[in-house]
């Protein structure tokens, strides 16, 4: 392939060899499980070898956090911030062989393994500046002589579960925050994508060692999902942020939930366009193509439905047809690509079968699936962008979240009705209305309008950007991260009451003398 010798040359940069150690506190690795193989979604080729996390190597890991807990703890908060600046330096330094890795390892394009280190370097930027903002609130007290205010505390050791679609980002949304607010992290990257974990390890190796830090503030841990529960079950980890499917989160939130734990979800999303007849049509046709076709459709945001105002229907499913025949697929590394593979070939078989369940219902594509064959996709992770016609949001494939580009084309009359379709899914992550009426874009805004964490007007469904709290209602889970006030699911509340004065008087006026 093309790129060969350019990803062997990334590989040695970031530090990943034949067979890497999947467990780490810092600079110590050490492994003792099986072996998983990487192979890349792009030509289907091993990258390399990983050896998993035992239940000893999580002991191990645990036991260095809680004590690094001890003394990252003390730091002033500023001076963590220092550290995670330097660090969001570093991953400047190395953003373009990271986001090299991050294409070849999960078969996004090269633009947006880039766009994913950047948001590394986002949230570090981010967290800088809150490292010097973890206020709390003072209040009167109804004492006389007393004061109250309320501060925050770290928690101790945070468990960061991501998926394979963000290998990279989700963790530093985390860990970032995490970080600054005085926490250590352990981190189980996707058994999909093992070695942008270490690779991110790696890069953090750096920069601990340049500061003298002791080990086990940033953790590794690397396995299915067996190794995912030794974090899941154990009281020592006092928040799990997991990102996953909805099966994955109401396991992991039960299991959190049974200890008394905290857990930060996110989950699925079924994302929907309303396209109305005051519809800018040349921004929707952007907007729902890169929200559909992005990442394969792989993304939590991805636009899986475009509710579209009868009035306009015909011409936004003209032109939607015509943009789909100009997509590229092929090698994500190459940037003259639109669309890269799927992450597996059990994702393609997802694919397919969905495609199958689909037209069973009544489904009518107007632009076919089907896998991609031939040279240079030898991988057999290749698949087409599809558009299937159907009468409402109702039926059973359309309500289920399939993890590829499979867009869904509906008509409405009235905006009621087009909300009530966007609403009516068990998902509640991202949603968007195309429109250049001022009513229509705040009706879509208030309280009787989209129920999903994010409502967007005049942009897709899909992205994120840092300084806004991101996440979703309903069964994608409800959890935040990243932006706004995100910071205080990895702290703890305290509130305090000073008596200055020299008497003790008990709250509610009672009386209690002695």
């Amino acid at each position: 392939m093309s790129n060969a010798m350019d990803m062997s040359d990334v590989l040695i940069k970031l530090g990943i060899q034949a067979e890497n150690l999947g467990t780490s506190t810092g600079q110590n690795f050490f492994s003792n499980g099986d072996l998983i193989t990487s192979f890349s979604p792009v030509d289907g080729a091993e990258i390399a070898k990983v050896k998993t996390t035992t239940k000893d190597d999580y002991e191990k890991v645990v036991a260095t956090a809680l004590e690094a807990y001890k003394t990252w703890r003390l730091m002033p908060a500023p001076k963590r911030g220092e550290i995670v600046r330097q660090f969001g330096n570093r991953l400047r330094d190395y953003k373009q062989e990271l986001g090299m890795l991050v294409s070849y390892e999960m078969g996004k394009s090269l633009q947006e393994g880039l766009g994913e280190v950047q948001e590394m370097i986002d949230i570090c930027d981010f967290a800088v500046g809150l490292s010097r903002q973890l206020y709390g609130l003072t209040m009167h007290s109804e004492r006389p002589g007393h004061r109250m205010y309320e501060q925050w505390h770290p928690l101790g050791i945070v468990g960061i579960i991501s998926a394979f679609n963000f290998p990279v980002a989700v963790w530093a949304w985390n860990s970032a925050l995490a970080w600054i607010c005085g926490d250590v992290c352990i981190w189980k990257g996707s058994e999909k994508a093992p070695l942008c974990a270490i690779a991110c390890q790696n890069i953090w190796n750096e920069i601990a060692a340049e500061n003298h830090l002791p080990e086990g503030i940033s953790s590794i841990v690397s396995g299915d999902v067996k190794v995912g529960e030794m974090m899941t079950l154990d009281t020592r980890v006092p928040l799990i942020s997991a990102t996953g499917s909805t099966r994955m989160g109401r396991i992991v939130g039960a299991k959190v939930a049974e200890r008394f734990g905290k857990s930060l979800l996110e989950l699925g999303g079924n994302n929907a366009i309303i396209v109305t007849e005051n519809a800018d049509l040349k921004m929707t046709i952007i907007g729902a193509v890169f929200g559909a076709v992005g990442t394969a459709g792989q993304r939590c945001t991805s636009t899986r439905r475009l509710i579209i105002h009868e009035s306009v229907y015909n011409e936004v499913k003209e032109k939607l047809v015509a943009a789909y025949g100009q997509i590229r697929i092929g090698n994500p590394l190459d940037s003259n690509n639109h669309v890269g593979p799927l992450i597996d070939t059990m994702a393609v078989d997802t694919y397919l079968k969905a495609i199958e369940k689909a037209k069973a219902e009544g489904a009518n594509f107007v632009v076919e699936g089907g896998v991609v064959t031939g040279e240079g996709y030898e991988s057999g992770c290749y698949v087409k962008p599809c558009i299937a016609e159907v009468k409402d949001s109702s039926l059973e494939i359309v309500q289920h979240e399939t993890f590829a580009p499979i867009l869904y084309i509906m008509k409405y009359k009235e905006l009621d009705e087009a909300i009530a379709m966007q609403n009516g899914v068990v998902q509640g992550l991202s949603s968007a209305i195309m429109t250049t009426n001022m009513r229509e874009a705040e009706r879509f805004l208030s309280c009787e309008g989209s129920d999903c964490g994010i409502a967007n007007v005049n942009i897709g469904t899909s992205g994120a950007e840092i300084g806004g709290a991101f996440g979703g209602e309903k069964e994608t889970g409800g959890g935040r991260e990243s932006g706004s006030d995100a910071w205080r699911n990895y702290m703890r509340r305290q509130t305090n009451t000073i008596n200055y004065s020299t008497s003790l008087p008990l709250a509610q006026g009672i009386k209690f003398d002695l």
